[in-house]
């Protein structure tokens, strides 16, 4: 239960922490186009990502896949670039958000390479790898979770009480992560 709950923290402080602002970037471009009332589709999206990251941790902690850290910190802003920058140049919003959840399960799949090399030296070769990754992805769900409830709050009181055009937070979100993510990305050119 020990390495249970160690892990559960680990997957966690992935998502909660100051250092994973680009996880919190990827979810807030990923949910930006829903309103609070699509809370249920919210959930099933984030755990779309949750399941893409845990099968590309699990490959990597396996060492059955193995890409250069340099390429995957590379390619994790980027795709934060390509989502923010499909909430503002896609047109069609129920054609956006089916796509999103392709995105999010797909996306998950680079962003599970991020933490791989940490997990990997964490995990002996004998151990299972069943506790840390289980652990681990509930700790990243429940922390992706808290997030979205946060930003699902603040679009409540910025729709309803400041009455906010959604169009508009759509489009300033999804500028906003773009901007920061483009120099990310830029940052962690890999050659």
């Amino acid at each position: 239960m020990e390495d249970f709950l160690f892990y559960l923290n680990l997957g966690w402080e992935h998502i909660i922490s100051l250092d994973a602002l680009d996880h919190q970037l990827f979810v807030l471009a990923l949910i930006a186009v829903y309103s609070y009332s699509d809370w249920k589709k919210i959930l099933i999206l984030v755990t779309a990502f949750t399941i893409g990251h845990s099968i590309t941790l699990a490959l990597s902690i396996l060492d059955i896949v193995r890409v250069p850290s340099n390429w995957i910190e590379f390619l994790i802003p980027l795709t934060i670039v390509l989502t923010s920058l499909d909430n503002i140049i896609m047109k069609n919003k129920k054609n956006l958000m089916r796509t999103n959840y392709y995105l999010a399960l797909i996306f998950g799949l680079i962003h599970g390479m991020g933490f791989a090399n940490t997990a990997r030296v964490m995990i002996a070769k004998n151990q299972s790898i069943a506790i840390p990754l289980l652990g681990f992805n509930i700790g990243l769900e429940l922390g992706q979770i808290v997030i979205v409830s946060g930003i699902l709050i603040i679009l409540f009181i910025l729709l309803k009480l400041f009455r906010i055009n959604k169009k508009d937070w759509v489009l300033f979100v999804s500028s906003g992560v773009f901007a920061l993510s483009v120099k990310m990305t830029l940052e962690r050119i890999p050659f």
